[in-house]
């Protein structure tokens, strides 16, 4: 039924599918179920069957085009999955596999793809920026990672990695990452790192947000430092994508996009970096919560 937007978005623990309504993109369906990746590969495969057949069933309706929202991203020369942390999909024909398996055609883009689709086309985009036309959407949390939408459309690039900030080198100071990058944003912005950037400074492990309300008490110098960090960096880096794409948007998402501070003093440290006489990038928080992922991978 082509009234029918049909998604799925597939996490290292969980796997959510949707369905929306195309012109209202009313929420017809949303279910969760686990992804037991630990079983491996081709059981990853059938969990995903099997929630396109719950869908299915629950709607009443066949799924004809499905999206799909993955962990990593489809190397466009080789057609091997890349960059995943759901480690048993690297290096996977994920797409061919999976379209062999259920018998439909597919499209594919990473969850902050996804991330930035919603937001730019059903999420808080079109609330605040009505007409905009490139949208940068912005994951900080246990990582860093960004997409990129123009007209409507996720940019993927040659390689597949188009958006991928979190992976910029910003300063020697944040180490290695996971991939072998040296002083990536990464390393710097995401949750852990904030993390254990406190604990080098104080000795104790805390949480961030029990880093930032320290801060905000004005009880610890060293979760001040941290912030202060994440306030400076965070306005480096996302100044960099300002004089690359000029968005029209940038919505922040993930854990660490609930620190306030960036939206005040993170905009106010980027305008010192951006080549314009003034900052009028609008920030924005998103409005899907957590199954903006889903719903993105429903309007690929």
């Amino acid at each position: 039924m082509s009234e029918l937007l049909w998604g799925i978005d597939l996490g290292g623990t969980k796997i959510e599918g949707a369905v929306l309504h195309a012109k209202t993109h009313e929420v017809l369906f949303r279910d969760r179920i686990p992804t037991e990746a630990v079983n491996g590969y081709e059981h990853i495969l059938h969990r995903i069957s099997r929630m396109r057949d719950m869908m299915e069933k629950e709607v009443g309706a066949r799924c004809e085009k499905l999206g799909i929202g993955t962990p990593g991203a489809i190397d466009p020369q080789s057609g091997l999955m890349k960059n995943s942390n759901s480690t048993a999909l690297n290096k996977q024909p994920f797409h061919k596999d999976l379209q062999a398996l259920l018998g439909i055609e597919l499209k594919m883009a990473n969850d902050a793809n996804c991330f930035a689709l919603a937001e730019a086309i059903m999420g808080a985009v079109p609330e605040q920026v009505p007409h905009a036309e490139v949208v940068f959407g912005v994951i900080m949390g246990t990582g860093v990672g960004g997409g990129i939408v123009v007209n409507g459309n996720v940019l993927n690039g040659l390689q597949g990695i188009a958006g991928e900030w979190g992976h910029n080198f910003l300063d020697e100071s944040g180490g290695p990452d996971y991939a072998g990058l040296d002083g990536c944003v990464e390393t710097i912005l995401a949750g852990p790192s904030l993390e254990r950037w406190y604990k080098k400074l104080s000795g104790e492990e805390r949480k961030l947000k029990d880093i930032l309300q320290r801060h905000r008490d004005g009880v610890d110098e060293h979760a001040s430092a941290t912030i202060e960090r994440l306030i400076n960096f965070f306005g480096k880096a996302i100044a960099v994508i300002i004089n690359t794409l000029d968005p029209h948007a940038i919505v922040l998402g993930g854990g660490v996009s609930n620190v306030d501070e960036l939206y005040t003093d993170g905009v106010k440290a980027a305008e010192k970096h951006v080549f314009n006489p003034r900052m009028e990038t609008p920030f924005l928080k998103p409005k899907l919560g957590d199954s903006a992922g889903v719903f993105g991978a429903a309007l690929l």
